[in-house]
């Protein structure tokens, strides 16, 4: 699965004024992604389960659809990105596209070349079904391209195929920017890209997300990063109340429809990320302002690296409590917990010596006008 991180490349001794409710939000789905990938591989879960059935339940089915946050989140902060006025304009989509990538990849393959070392390692110590076969040339080159779905290759990691579609979501909007900055009026411009959006958000809404063999594609998702961008467009505050209420509408009806022909929990759970987000997703913190916020800020920043690194961490640590320790409940709670906390401190360690150094070695090679991008 996947996490939302608002990276900052080049930053240097202070981080400036960031979105702070965001930030809180991030935290919270990425850590519950790490408590799911925990409960739902084990083997850890399987022997902790009698002493907390209901909770190692409840995380390894309920916790991922905090990957319909990190969805929003992503629509919200492409459209603060792309435009953030609502009106689209003249991009360069395949300059913009290839810098998103760019900022992506990179760190995206030193994971999973840790994550073919995990498994490595792991498959000395325990046999699972979470341990990845050593990968061919092929199957790497796929992961390169960020098409390991598509292409029908397992993916080395949990969460790798997160990364492949957030590509491709910002890659189908850059493209409808793109489009509709070219091809618009004067009179329809400022309510094209909403009224695109929104036939975006019906038509996964009603068809493709309906269908799981869709879901290595954006199509399936797009009605949750559309919502996002939707909640983005309507926090504007310097909309007037009619417009802001016109925009509202086009959020809640289409998805409401939806859900009244065929509920899905994970839709529901979007359209409430996305109602939030309207209400409080431009409210700004400073990042330093009491320790609370000051470790919500550092973690958001980071959730990028813990999100690509913490499956290789979990399953080495399941494999060695698997190993070397007694397969008793109360041990292996212990192990998960270990397991929670050095995914925390390797993604620390990640994002200062991989994410962060790659993306200044990329700022240095593109000198591209704006440093901060938002992942998703």
């Amino acid at each position: 699965m996947g996490v939302v991180v608002e990276k900052i490349a080049g930053a240097k001794a202070s981080v400036p004024a960031q979105f702070g409710f965001i930030n809180l939000l991030k935290v919270i789905a990425a850590q519950l992604i790490v408590l799911h990938h925990l409960a739902f591989y084990g083997p850890m879960a399987d022997y902790a389960r009698p002493l907390m059935p209901d909770v190692i339940d409840w995380l390894g089915s309920f916790a991922r659809i905090a990957v319909q946050v990190f969805l929003v989140i992503g629509g919200f902060l492409v459209a603060k990105s792309l435009f953030p006025k609502g009106q689209p304009g003249l991009i360069n989509p395949l300059g913009t596209v290839w810098r998103r990538y760019a900022k992506l990849v990179p760190p995206f393959m030193v994971a999973m070349l840790f994550a073919v070392a995990a498994s490595a390692l792991a498959n000395r110590w325990m046999t699972h079904d979470s341990i990845s076969a050593p990968p061919d040339f092929l199957q790497l080159a796929a992961h390169a391209l960020l098409l390991q779905g598509v292409l029908g290759y397992d993916s080395l990691s949990a969460g790798a195929w997160y990364v492949a579609i957030d590509f491709q979501l910002y890659a189908v909007v850059a493209v409808l920017v793109w489009l509709c900055g070219r091809f618009s009026g004067g009179g329809l411009r400022p309510w094209l890209m909403p009224a695109v959006i929104v036939i975006g958000i019906s038509t996964s809404l009603l068809y493709f997300n309906r269908d799981p063999n869709w879901d290595d594609w954006a199509p399936y998702f797009f009605g949750s990063y559309g919502l996002g961008i939707m909640a983005w467009l309507a926090s504007d505050p310097t909309r007037q109340p009619r417009v802001v209420a016109l925009l509202v509408a086009m959020i809640v009806l289409p998805t409401l429809i939806a859900l009244a022909l065929d509920f899905r929990l994970r839709i529901a759970v979007a359209l409430a990320v996305a109602c939030v987000l309207f209400l409080f997703g431009r409210a700004r913190t400073g990042s330093y302002s009491h320790w609370g916020m000051s470790a919500i800020n550092r973690l958001a920043q980071i959730s990028y690296s813990v999100f690509l690194i913490h499956f290789p961490v979990c399953l080495v640590m399941n494999a060695a409590f698997a190993h070397f320790v007694p397969p008793e409940p109360h041990y292996q709670a212990i192990g998960m917990l270990v397991a929670w906390g050095a995914s925390l401190m390797a993604g620390a360690v990640f994002y200062r010596c991989v994410e962060l150094p790659l993306g200044r070695v990329l700022q240095s090679l593109t000198e591209a006008p704006g440093s901060r991008t938002a992942f998703i």
